[in-house]
């Protein structure tokens, strides 16, 4: 058999472990793998008439993987190319525009491509917008086994995505770290953390970090009620500070998503900001000086941790062990602490959002563990 494997959206550490993992049991077992590049870019700007494509594709072997899973990113790099939604400045010079108005579904050009290099099953690690480009290509003949990974962990289905562990554990790191700062000069300081539509990841970090409050998307603030409680943190706190955790996708009440730029290819803006907003609020309501603090890539850099190594090589595995016994359509996971796997379908049922009642205490704006029985690790 011949496997392709590709990396998309946002890198995070553990994707170079997965891809290894493919490879060399894929090798040893006697198949091959080939690399795709930039995600479902490598696919979309692949021309099948040109002599060399080596930018879009290239053949893996344990040799040239042998040292990857040491290190963060994807050795494959990433986009966020969807090929179902080509603007007119991103088809490919050689390929001519579809029949109607943009965006372009270029599919057909994509399917034609997998089938010229005679790709038997295709193993897409990503999110969402990833994922849900393979769930296209399932459902249009091309065999498929997908990969989650997203540090937000919000893909429906599975309770645990690469790179999440990783991400919470350079979150706390930096939280702890900051203390430093914000102690010193006796401020209130404002992390702003990765999260779109879940607050998973700010609250897991808030939880372990101990900071005074988080917020998180699925709970508006009111900004005058937080004023209040930060007040109370810091003349509480021996070293009179306090420190909060903040879901970039967090909202203030009668607000919305703090968004700039423009879609891209899924539809979505670039997100940031909320933290210089509620720094500005907090200081007109208070006078207290604030430390606002972007985590941003810092918290999808660097080297996997030990639990992201393990869910990566594991799901590489399994998700190769299924290509080789000729299932397709499904995605790998874990639930309740078991690996398991899925139909792709499950991908676009619903929405994976924190559990308010169970986790989070939206009077206080802090996490509220109220149940540990029956809960998986990362209580989720």
């Amino acid at each position: 058999m011949r496997i392709g494997v590709l990396t998309g959206g946002g890198d995070v550490p553990g994707l170079n472990p997965c891809i290894k993992a493919i490879v060399d049991r894929a090798t040893h077992d006697g198949h091959s793998v080939l690399g795709i590049r930039r995600g479902w870019a490598g696919l979309l700007e692949y021309d099948i008439n040109a002599e060399d494509n080596s930018a879009c594709v290239i053949p893996l072997t344990p040799d040239r993987v042998r040292t990857i899973d040491r290190y963060g990113g994807t050795y494959l790099h990433t986009s966020r190319t969807n090929p179902g939604r080509v603007s007119t400045s991103g088809l490919p010079p050689f390929l001519p525009a579809p029949v109607g108005n943009p965006p372009y579904d270029c599919t057909a050009h994509v399917l034609g491509v997998i089938n010229h290099l005679g790709i038997d099953v295709l193993l897409p690690i990503g999110g969402d917008d990833t994922l849900g480009y393979g769930l296209h290509l399932h459902r249009q003949g091309a065999r498929v086994v997908a990969i989650p990974k997203t540090m937000d962990n919000d893909v429906h289905g599975t309770d645990y995505c690469i790179g999440f562990s990783t991400a919470i554990t350079r979150s706390v790191e930096y939280l702890h770290a900051l203390r430093t700062t914000i102690g010193s000069h006796e401020r209130v300081g404002i992390v702003e953390l990765f999260g779109r539509n879940s607050g998973e990841t700010a609250l897991v970090a808030a939880y372990l970090a101990d900071t005074d409050r988080a917020l998180i998307p699925e709970v508006p603030v009111d900004l005058e009620h937080l004023a209040r409680l930060v007040v109370q943190d810091r003349e509480s706190n021996p070293s009179h500070y306090a420190l909060l955790a903040v879901s970039e996708g967090a909202v203030l009440s009668g607000g919305s998503v703090v968004e700039s730029g423009q879609e891209d290819a899924y539809g979505h803006r670039k997100l940031g900001g909320i933290g210089q907003i509620l720094s500005d609020g907090l200081k007109a309501l208070t006078g207290i000086g604030i430390v606002y603090q972007q985590l941003a890539y810092l918290m999808r850099s660097g080297a996997p941790d030990s639990l992201d190594r393990m869910v990566a090589t594991s799901y590489g595995n399994l998700a190769l062990e299924l290509a080789l016994r000729g299932e397709s359509g499904m995605m790998v996971g874990l639930k309740d602490g078991l690996y398991t796997k899925m139909p792709i379908e499950v991908i676009g049922e619903g929405l994976k959002r924190v559990d308010v009642g169970e986790l989070y205490d939206p009077d206080e704006y802090r996490p509220l563990v109220r149940h540990l029985i029956g809960k998986p690790m990362f209580l989720y």
